[in-house]
């Protein structure tokens, strides 16, 4: 099996997790936030549902450029933050399908200003920035409907809201 092709399946899987905890964002909070400091729900879901194709697209460059604007965004209703992630599913596939083994292996780097941020194996990028910051962001958004008191979908197991295996 080639290294997109494992990558393509997870991300695939996770999408259907995503779209579950999206669809329980309440339309009338998207503007709340957990605390000042804090990104607002519909900056939160947004992030969520950008962040394959947007990590996607950064691995395509060698060097990737860090974004000049990285102010997030926000969904203004529940309806754009799941359009977004289908969109952004949709583009990270075609992109990581494009990459053979030898390009996921291809060492990767970061700039901004002209300084290096990081190197690392594209595979290491898509991994860790596209996959697992993804999952951290899910996360973070699935204690946000906590604090709202909306029932929270399972993702890897049963929630305390809902068990798939009862």
């Amino acid at each position: 099996m080639a290294i997109a092709d494992a990558l393509i399946g997870e991300l695939e899987q996770e999408a259907v997790t995503t779209r579950r905890v999206l669809e329980r964002v309440p339309a009338d909070k998207l503007s709340w936030k957990p605390h000042e400091k804090s990104m607002s729900l519909g900056q939160l879901a947004l992030h969520v549902a950008q962040v394959p194709g947007s990590v996607a697209s950064i691995a395509v460059q060698n060097p990737g450029s860090f974004p000049e604007n990285v102010e997030q965004g926000a969904a203004t209703s529940v309806d754009e933050a799941l359009s977004a992630l289908g969109d952004s599913v949709s583009t990270a596939k075609r992109i990581v399908q494009g990459f053979d083994d030898a390009a996921m292996l291809e060492s990767w780097s970061l700039v901004a200003g002209g300084r290096t941020l990081m190197t690392m194996p594209r595979i290491g990028l898509l991994r860790a920035i596209m996959l697992n910051h993804w999952y951290h962001h899910r996360g973070q958004l699935s204690v946000y409907l906590r604090l709202l008191d909306v029932p929270v979908p399972s993702i890897y197991g049963p929630s305390a809201d809902e068990n798939p295996f009862a």
